[in-house]
């Protein structure tokens, strides 16, 4: 068995946060208030956006929710030969 030396290590105290940590919550707290001043400020712009969501939404739906209308390329069967 092989004693090892821990003399160099340096424990932190307990009830102590590291600067990463810190740094981490203020980055937080930056981007909260950024957030709340540029919403206030530009809500104007914002909320007459939304009304165009709805138009956006159509065409994405149609493109990425009904997988092609189930038409299956590739393979040269038809809908008939695949169910039975």
């Amino acid at each position: 068995m092989t004693v090892q030396d821990h003399s160099g290590y340096r424990q932190r105290p307990q009830g102590r946060t590291s600067t990463k940590a810190k740094a981490g919550l203020v980055l937080i707290g930056f981007l909260v208030i950024a957030g709340a001043l540029l919403f206030t400020e530009h809500r104007a712009h914002m909320l007459g956006l939304l009304v165009w969501l709805p138009l956006l939404a159509c065409p994405l739906m149609h493109l990425f929710m009904h997988g092609g209308h189930g038409h299956r390329h590739g393979d040269g069967r038809t809908d008939d030969q695949r169910s039975a």
